[in-house]
């Protein structure tokens, strides 16, 4: 959207608008910008959860693990856990066969012990960021 329409819809006019979205851009409350893309539109047809379980929790191990992530596309998200595993993973994968792949590939890791997947069936709610107070 433009500064423009962002200061209508916020009741503030344009100037003293985008100094505010700078300024929150400075500080890193805006992150950045993306678009909000259909996978399935993009050909991945299975949005999948993976639960891992290292073989240490040294932070040389955690590391390791994280960094292995950041390089694999399908893995979107990768958040440290606490209880029932060290990590969650959300992938996407083309279909059933890319599936069992990244789980294979996954499970053969060397940190890692045992992997647990969760197909998703359907999405009821997706929202990127956190709430704003109104």
């Amino acid at each position: 959207m433009t500064n423009v329409e962002l200061a209508r819809r916020v009741g503030l006019s344009a100037p003293p608008c985008l100094r505010r979205v700078r300024r929150l851009e400075e500080e890193r409350i805006i992150r950045g910008y993306h678009a909000d893309l259909d996978p399935v539109a993009l050909g991945y047809e299975i949005t999948f959860f993976a639960l891992v379980g290292l073989e240490s929790q040294k932070e040389a191990v955690l590391t390791a693990f994280e960094s292995r992530m950041r390089h694999w596309p399908e893995v979107r998200e990768c958040h440290m856990i606490r209880g029932g595993g060290d990590f969650l993973l959300r992938l996407v994968a083309r279909d059933t066969a890319h599936e069992n792949a990244l789980t294979a590939r996954l499970t053969g890791a060397e940190e890692v012990a045992r992997v647990q997947t969760l197909q998703t069936i359907r999405t009821s709610k997706d929202e990127a960021g956190v709430p704003i107070a109104g």
